[in-house]
This record gives C-alpha cells, structure tokens and sequence, in this order.
C-alpha cells in the first residue's frame, strides 16, 4: 500500500502512506491543504501522527510497551535507570565502561550554583514543588547558554538529568524549612536523591536498598511513553528553535496537570476520600458507573492502552513486595486493591475496557517511601527526564522538522461593522 486516495467535492486527491517498523499505517497529508484548502479536524491529536519516531513503541490494544525495542518489563526486571537513560539518548544498552563513565557524568555535574540556592529563597514555602521545578529547570539557561555545537549539547543533556534531582530534593527541603542536603558522589542515582530529601545534618540516613531498587523501577517504567501530553509540548517547544532547557521545563508545566502527571496524586486522593467514607468501596464503584455523577474512578483506564497497562502489573507487584517486606500495613492499599478486583469483575468495566494504569499502584509506593503526595508529580519528572530529551534530540537532528502550527477550523462570527460605543 503505496498511497490513499480521498473524495472531496468531487475531487479525488492521493495520498501517500508510510508504514512504521511495527506495521504502523500513517496516511501523510502533508500537501492536502496546499491541494485541496481542506484540513483535518482531530480534537486532541487522538489520531494524529505529528512525528516518526524510532524511540518508543506502544501496541494499547496488546498491552506492550518497548523503549528502543526492549520491553518495559526486561527493562525494570534486568536494567537500572541511569542505563535506561543511555538507551533512549544514545539509542543503544552501554556497554560497562560507557556506563561507567555516564554515570561519573552524572555524578560530577550533581551540584547546583550557589546562586540558584538565591532562587530557592525567593518562593513561598507553600509553592508547589512542580512550579519550583519548572522555573529553576528553565533557569539554568541562564547558567548553561545554548549551543548547535553537539559537545556542548551533549554537556548541557548531561547536565540537566544530573541537577534535576538536585532541584526536586531542594523544592521539598525548602517546602518544609529544611536546610538543603548536597548531592554525594558515593550514592547511586535512585539512593543520593533519597539522601538529599530525607537526610538532616549531624545524623546518619540509610534509605533502604529495597525502596531505593523500587525508586529506580518507578523511574524506569516512566522514562518515556511515545507522544503524549508533555512529550508533544516539548517537541511543539523546541520546534520553534527554544533551547533544551526551556522546551523541558514547557513539559514539566504540562505535565502538572491533573490529567496528566498528576494523575497518581488523584489517586491518592480518591483513596483516602473512600477510605474517610468508611472504606465503603462498592458505593464509590457505584458512582463510577452512574453517568450523571461527576465522581470519577482515577487510575483506570488509558488513552492509548485498551488493556492492562504493562507498567501497572511492574508496579503492583513491586508494592505488593516493598509493603510485605517493610511490613507496611496501608489501609489505602486494601482499599485499592478491593476496587482493582471489583472494577476487574464487574461487566461495566470490562466491556469499556477500562484497567488500572500505571497511576493505580504508584502513588501507594512513594507513600511506602515517605514522600509527600505533592512530591509524586516531581518523581514523574525525574523519570520522563531522559525521555523528553530523547524526544527532544530526535526532532532537532530530524531534517523534515519544521515549527509547529497546526490549524483549526473557525466557528466564531463572520466579519461585523465596528460601531463606535455610543451605537451599541
């Protein structure tokens, strides 16, 4: 299949067609405004291919994802977060010595200014994490200027995954009016930004291995998920010519949203809604499926998954083990899991397709944690880091990139007299 042929006010028009790696069909219409003054109309870009893209593959009806063609379950089974990060810049697993060297990367570029500590200063203690987040990741411009020349690039790439954690541990120090903890140069990725949230001076923090492995699995399974919200955001960004930093702190702002990166914080606070109900979890079952009650069940469902979300089943296995292990016992949990197995059982759910996400079971590993519920949109930032740069990379180095500018179809008034004032 070579092209698609469109009927339009008794014109035929052909299209030509490209088939992606995974048998992915895109009809390509480029040139069908320029040829006909006809435009598509796709509210939300749901059926809209705005890239080819060799970094992420996602079958929803299927359930699988793969970053770079390895599958997200090898990858949180087998790999570590800072070698997924690798994957997607470079494209390839590093081999051990260029792991080592991207790691001491990582480690070596860890610290901020002491001048950005100024800006830290100058917020409300009441500001939410991710407004910190976006402004200081959009700040370091300021610090690390632009440049075509790939090594800077590359340096400013390293840069950014480096600090960002940095910037997330110090958003929260000053959010509580704790002095801010340095990065250590001994600490794994997942384990140094752990210190630098809960260690204190003069007294000794272990984080334990387990919830330092299970942090690093968090990141992974949030590394990148094709062209979604913030994603699109910071490819629409940095088409415009905007440096690396202003395009990702653009996804940081859209992934704030609560239908989007905030979406296992909703979670969270469903549960405890339920749970301050009585726990009366059917009745919240109840509402769900009832079409003229605003309640909405969070954390079931996907815009592009028809079936289980691959990285719920990573989570909840994972916090089925950190909760047994510690020997955490999380009423929210119980109530999570009872509506899992209900909304599971009931035809409503499955006729729609509708599935717990990745968002059902992570919020109730931070928790495990200790993190903050205002925290998790800033730990999905950290994971979507090397993602959205990835992303960002491709379509700077694509040659059929071009600003972005999509149209629209108008339904406001047509042209209208002016009056002046005194005639209205």
């Amino acid at each position: 299949m070579d092209s698609a042929k469109l009927e339009l006010d008794g014109n035929t028009y052909e299209l030509p067609v490209t088939v992606g790696t995974e048998g992915e069909v895109g009809v390509n219409i480029r040139k069908l405004r320029s040829e006909s003054g006809a435009v598509t109309l796709d509210t939300g870009y749901g059926n809209t291919g705005s890239c080819e893209s060799a970094i992420t593959f996602i079958d929803g009806e299927k359930g699988v994802l793969r970053y770079r063609g390895y599958s997200i379950e090898s990858l949180a089974q087998k790999s570590s977060f800072v070698e997924v990060c690798y994957l997607l810049i470079y494209g390839e697993l590093p081999t051990s010595d260029q792991l080592e060297v991207f790691r001491h990367k990582l480690t070596y570029h860890s610290l901020l200014h002491e001048d950005m500590k100024k800006f830290f200063e100058g917020y409300p203690p009441s500001a939410h994490p991710m407004s910190v987040l976006s402004a200081m990741v959009s700040s370091l411009a300021a610090y690390y200027p632009d440049s075509d020349d790939p090594k800077v690039q590359e340096l400013n790439i390293i840069r950014l995954i480096a600090k960002l954690k940095t910037i997330a541990a110090f958003s929260y120090k000053k959010s509580i009016g704790h002095p801010y903890m340095y990065p250590r140069n001994d600490l794994s990725y997942a384990a140094d930004f752990m210190h630098m949230m809960f260690a204190v001076p003069a007294e000794t923090y272990v984080m334990p291995e387990l919830l330092t492995a299970a942090l690093d699995i968090l990141l992974i399974l949030h590394a990148d998920h094709e062209q979604n919200c913030s994603t699109s955001t910071v490819r629409m960004v940095g088409s415009s010519g905007a440096d690396l930093f202003a395009s990702i702190s653009a996804g940081i702002s859209a992934l704030s949203g609560p239908l989007h990166g905030k979406a296992n914080q909703e979670v969270i606070l469903m549960l405890e809604q339920i749970l301050h109900d009585g726990g009366d979890y059917k009745k919240y079952i109840a509402k769900a499926k009832d079409k003229d009650d605003p309640f909405r069940l969070m954390g079931f469902g996907h815009r592009v998954y028809k079936n289980f979300d691959p990285r719920a089943r990573v989570i909840k296995k994972k916090a089925d083990e950190v909760l047994s292990k510690l020997g955490i016992q999380d009423p929210l949990l119980d109530v999570a899991k009872e509506l899992e197995r209900t909304a599971l059982e009931d035809d409503y759910f499955a006729e729609r397709r509708l599935y717990p996400n990745v968002d059902f079971y992570s919020g109730i590993l931070y928790r495990a944690m200790g993190i903050p519920t205002n925290m998790f949109t800033v730990m999905f930032s950290m994971g979507r880091m090397p993602g959205w740069i990835a992303q960002w990379l491709e379509m700077k180095k694509d040659p059929a990139n071009r600003i972005h500018r999509p149209r629209q179809i108008y339904t406001g008034s047509q042209v209208r007299e002016y009056k002046e004032i005194s005639e209205r």
